[in-house]
């Protein structure tokens, strides 16, 4: 078969960023994200849609969320025109798991588990480069200099939504709408269950192994 098609599942903070651009790098398929898509899809023309505005651009310049069945028509095209893929951030809610029923053949569903005080200790103690970006955390990629950024020497902020009182309300908006999904994949038997609160390198090789039986 050819590379593999991956679904990797989790809450915000799981670490699916970060073993997501593993997986691009061991196995050479495409880091399929719903944000990168919607930025790089922009001036889509949806006006066949019958929606309020004629491209995905004008909902996110408005700071309102794109339709589902926008976010289905731009994350199928990224996946027609892969070889192989990580697809993360996607499906959000079991409509959109369904809709990916159509879409494509997954070879394989990861899951990375995380307790809540564990997810909350890492989103609040992230750190952001007000100038290029770059993410540090508080306690485990701390910076050399306190509050400085090491790439450009930018101020490294605290983002509004790594706040306590906003992580807590993403991570209920994300037992809501996606643990479903999680249960949607659980009893399938390309579904695999990983502890997020392992090391980094020990999340790594599960992962890798479990990809590796799919190919």
């Amino acid at each position: 078969m050819g590379q593999p098609k991956i679904l990797l599942l989790g809450p915000p903070g799981a670490g699916k960023g970060t073993q997501s651009s593993n997986l691009v790098e061991a196995f050479g398929v495409e880091h399929v994200t719903t944000g990168d898509a919607l930025r790089s899809n922009k001036e889509m023309d949806i006006s066949d849609l019958g929606l309020e505005y004629d491209t995905p651009g004008e909902y996110m310049d408005q700071g309102e969320l794109v339709p589902d069945e926008v976010v289905n028509a731009i994350v199928e095209k990224a996946l027609t025109s892969a070889d192989g893929f990580v697809l993360d951030g996607y499906p959000r809610n079991l409509e959109q798991a369904e809709q990916l029923e159509s879409m494509t053949d997954l070879d394989g569903i990861v899951s990375l588990s995380v307790s809540e005080d564990e997810l909350v200790d890492r989103l609040t103690g992230r750190r952001v480069c007000d100038e290029c970006g770059e993410n540090y955390h508080v306690e485990f990629d701390q910076p050399e200099n306190e509050g400085v950024c090491d790439e450009c020497g930018g101020e490294l902020i605290q983002r509004e939504d790594d706040e306590e009182d906003a992580v807590r309300n993403r991570l209920d908006v994300f037992a809501e709408n996606t643990e479903p999904v999680i249960e949607y994949y659980s009893d399938r038997a390309d579904f695999v269950d990983i502890d997020g609160e392992q090391s980094l390198d020990t999340v790594w090789e599960e992962l890798q192994a479990a990809v590796e039986d799919t190919v």
